[in-house]
């Protein structure tokens, strides 16, 4: 897709159940709607606003809403908590800063920054990443701030399946249907594991401005049911989240299938390396670098203001606009 000088994409998450309700596809996209359109109102502000504050702005929006999965609404932990992860990072310098295991940091992404801004690290996790916010006085919030009634009665459900859940979003009926036992023999699996539905919803930014800095954020309450401490692809940079001189990449779907294939800097590295365009090096990336049944999405802008997304599930829920007026809302093909 074409774009002007800047340009920016949203995502909240890939592998879109093919039956939810179209209530749901309606509230989802309203809510990519106000975010993307609240990105865009920040872009034509100034000529001089960075890309880098527009995805904190953008994210921290996508966080505060309960409808995806990252900070209020994230999905439970095995133990009925939330641990939440974020990653941020400024193509000017591949600045970065990544929060991992979060239990009362009202935005993540936010502190994120304050990681690589504030900090001499660019990762920092659990109890040391809580310390920090402290220390920095964030806004810091109890627990149950961020779980919903719904998280919990799926959280139920993944138990009595044994299995992680992807899809903690669609009805009850839903995932009862579409809900894969430990013993099914054609249940989608995560290394070897059960996936009751999947339909991740990660949320995500990237941002090209006016004076071509890129820049890209990702959040996330990771997987219903998880393992506590598991972490997953969107605070791990050049896995999850990446950006540089040529472009800015978020990503979202099976974490694990994300880490191993280094997604968000396959495909800079397609541009940089193999001189291919950013929309080639999404489908190179996405239908090429996965390992055979991984399943994720991406959204991506480049230096030049061009805006690209790719996704091999079903769906994926996402918005993106350029400075020359396109812009699109869209869950399907």
């Amino acid at each position: 897709m074409e774009g002007g000088r800047w340009a920016i994409a949203v995502h909240g998450g890939a592998g879109v159940d093919p039956n939810l309700p179209m209530e749901r596809q309606e509230e989802a996209k309203r809510v990519i709607g106000r975010c993307l359109q609240l990105g865009i109102d920040a872009l034509r502000s100034s000529p001089n606003v960075r890309a880098i504050d527009v995805v904190e702005l953008v994210v921290r929006e996508l966080e505060s809403d309960p409808v995806f999965n990252a900070g209020r609404g994230s999905a439970l932990t095995e133990e009925g908590m939330v641990e939440m992860e974020a990653s941020i990072m400024d193509g000017c310098g591949r600045r970065c800063g990544a929060v991992s295991g979060l239990t009362t940091v009202k935005n993540p992404v936010s502190l994120a920054r304050l990681v690589m801004e504030k900090s001499p690290h660019s990762y920092l996790a659990f109890r040391g990443a809580e310390a920090f916010a402290k220390a920095q006085g964030v806004e810091l919030v109890e627990n149950d701030y961020f779980i919903t009634d719904e998280n919990v009665g799926m959280l139920k459900l993944a138990k009595e399946a044994n299995s992680i859940m992807f899809d903690y979003r669609v009805p009850l009926t839903t995932a009862e249907t579409c809900g894969a036992s430990a013993s099914s023999d054609n249940a989608l699996r995560m290394n070897g594991l059960p996936i009751s539905v999947y339909m991740q919803e990660t949320v995500g930014c990237v941002v090209v401005d006016s004076q071509g800095r890129c820049a890209a954020a990702t959040s996330t309450g990771g997987l219903m049911n998880k393992m506590i401490g598991r972490i997953g692809d969107s605070p791990l940079i050049g896995s999850g989240t990446y950006a540089c001189d040529a472009c800015a990449v978020s990503c979202t779907g099976e974490g694990e299938a994300i880490i191993r294939a280094t997604l968000a800097r396959e495909v800079a590295a397609l541009m940089e390396y193999k001189g291919l365009s950013l929309q080639e090096a999404v489908d190179v990336a996405v239908e090429e670098r996965l390992d055979d049944g991984g399943k994720a999405g991406l959204i991506a802008v480049s230096a030049d203001g061009k805006v690209a997304y790719g996704f091999n599930t079903t769906g994926m829920f996402r918005g993106c606009a350029t400075q020359d007026g396109f812009m699109e809302v869209a869950i399907w093909e």
